[in-house]
């Protein structure tokens, strides 16, 4: 089952993210979330292109490798460096759309695996059983400053540079995704979000709106997104 849904939130003019979800037939599954930035129009088109060249990638490409965990890995990271290397190069055709980009997630699922690529601070959960997890680490300059133990997690949530990426899509002639596999068992649910829920929503609170109905969870997500002020496009992919 999947459920998908994305809001343009309270405060924005666009819905500058975007996603692609696979259909029934689809093999593999391919799952893509993107929340574009830069100018009017810029982030809208960054992460539409974006989706677009990854799922056309891995498509076109997908039955020519063999099925190894280490080929399909390879091969999401190719995708989103591709991906990358058209949104950059329209950045430069066209100057106003100059300095866009966008985050990128990635979720292939092929035999029981998920197969992750990630730039940005969109993120990527899975719940297993009773515990929800974080499958992607930020790629942001708040996230550093917990790193290097500058400040707390706490603190972290309310910084006010919190929206300031250490790496995005497109903005750069290459951008070095990070990429993992991991399993896809039985029961597990998959959350792919864009900030505009986790800057609103805490992580526990998104475990228990999907543990209490999972069909009517992207709906709740958004509505609490929306309530706690909606500063930004909401966008929620569940897999289960």
């Amino acid at each position: 089952m999947v459920f998908a849904k994305s809001d343009i939130g309270k405060a924005r003019e666009l819905n500058q993210d975007y996603y692609y979800i696979s259909q029934d037939t689809d093999e593999p599954k391919i799952y893509i979330l993107a929340d574009g930035m830069g100018g009017y129009k810029g982030g809208e088109i960054a992460s539409k292109l974006s989706t677009d060249s990854v799922r056309k990638y891995i498509q076109s490409n997908f039955s020519s490798i063999t099925k190894e965990k280490e080929e399909i890995l390879k091969l999401v990271k190719s995708a989103v460096e591709y991906a990358n290397m058209i949104v950059y190069e329209k950045s430069k055709e066209i100057p106003e759309l100059e300095g866009m980009g966008t985050t990128m997630e990635v979720c292939l699922i092929y035999n029981n695996k998920a197969y992750i690529g990630h730039v940005g601070d969109s993120r990527i959960y899975r719940i297993r059983k009773d515990v929800i997890r974080k499958l992607t680490k930020d790629h942001s300059y708040v996230q550093k400053l917990v790193e290097d133990k500058k400040i707390t997690r706490e603190e972290a949530k309310i910084h006010p540079k919190k929206n300031m990426l250490t790496k995005a899509l497109g903005c750069t002639a290459y951008v070095e995704p990070d990429i993992r596999a991991r399993n896809f068992e039985k029961g597990d649910i998959f959350i792919m979000c864009s900030d505009g829920l986790t800057n609103m929503v805490d992580e526990k609170r998104i475990y228990e709106l999907v543990k209490e109905n999972i069909n009517t969870a992207t709906d709740k997500l958004i509505e609490e997104a929306n309530a706690a002020g909606g500063y930004d496009n909401i966008t929620v992919i569940i897999i289960s």
